[in-house]
Formats: structure tokens, C-alpha cells, sequence
């Protein structure tokens, strides 16, 4: 049986690829709420809505609200006490007030508020500087986990959730829209 030796190009080669592959971060990837935030802010834009609001379809008394700026999305999603306030409003249609309760009085550690600056997703290397706090802790979707005192892969591990409970609450105010 013959051995082979690589030869000088084809080492060379393999190192670039491999250096290519560590070089691009996962949040260099599309986000899944992308598409949602932009198909929101898209229909929102087209019935006139400055606010929507509805059930997160995560409980009985569970909701989600946003409000729609030029270029921004801000969507909280929380658990309320008094269901029945927040079903009178969404029957008036009075969303933005909903956002409100929701953002202000809803249920101790239930709330999730989004800043989406760009109303693209939730990007983990975003020079827009998107925002989500869980209750838990404010993360910064700018790329700077250092300054987060977080390692490397606990910060692409908590954007990856936080995408992932944005494309939750994004599905359920679309389906409000709809």
C-alpha cells in the first residue's frame, strides 16, 4: 500500500477553508425572525397600524404587542393578571393601550420586551444595537459578548434563544394582522 503525501497546496488550501470557517460567526446567518419582522412591519404598514396586539397563544392569559416606528419594532410579550381588561381592549381595538399594559403591569417575570432597531430581526452583530430582556437580563445584540461579560459561545447560545422566542411572539402578532 502506497502513502501519500498531501502536497504544500492542498494543506494550504484546507487551512483557508478552516480559518474561513472560524472566521464567519453564526450570527452571520440570517436570523429567523428576519423575514417575520420585515413580512410585521409590512402588513402592519398596509392596514394602517401603528399598534397591534393579541393572545401569544401561549397560555390563556398570555399576550403580545408591538408598536411600529419608521425602521422599528418594539414587541413585549407578557402574562396579565386581569385577562379580562386586556380582552375588552383588544375587542376595542385599542392596541397601543394593550402594549402599555403589558409593558407596565403585567404578571412579575412573565415579560419579554424587544427592541428590533431596524425591524430586520434580531441580529447578534447589529450596528443598530437590537435589544431583548427577558427579566433576566438585558442582552445587547451588538456582537460585544466581552462587554457583556459573556464568553464567545454563551453570547451566540443567548442570541439564538432570543431569536427563537422573537419568531414565537413575531408569529403570533402576524396571525393578529392576518
Amino acid at each position: 500500500m502506497e502513502k501519500t503525501v498531501p502536497s504544500r497546496w492542498s494543506l494550504v488550501s484546507v487551512s483557508a477553508v478552516a480559518c474561513l470557517l472560524v472566521a464567519v460567526p453564526a450570527a452571520a446567518q440570517a436570523p429567523a425572525s428576519a423575514p417575520l419582522a420585515a413580512q410585521l412591519a409590512e402588513l402592519m404598514s398596509g392596514a394602517q397600524l401603528d399598534a397591534v396586539a393579541g393572545r401569544s397563544g401561549e397560555g390563556e392569559d398570555h399576550y403580545v404587542a408591538a408598536l411600529a416606528f419608521p425602521g422599528q419594532l418594539l414587541v413585549v410579550s407578557a402574562r396579565y393578571e386581569v385577562p379580562i381588561y386586556i380582552e375588552e381592549k383588544l375587542e376595542n381595538r385599542q392596541f397601543r393601550d394593550v402594549y402599555i399594559d403589558l409593558n407596565a403591569a403585567s404578571i412579575a417575570g412573565t415579560k419579554v420586551l424587544v427592541t428590533d432597531a431596524g425591524a430586520d430581526g434580531l441580529h447578534g452583530d447589529d450596528a443598530a444595537v437590537d435589544m431583548f430582556d427577558d427579566g433576566s437580563r438585558m442582552l445587547r445584540l451588538n456582537g460585544d459578548w466581552g462587554g457583556q461579560d459573556m464568553s464567545r459561545d454563551a453570547y451566540m447560545e443567548a442570541v439564538a434563544a432570543a431569536d427563537e422566542q422573537y419568531t414565537r411572539m413575531l408569529n403570533a402578532l402576524i396571525e393578529q394582522v392576518r
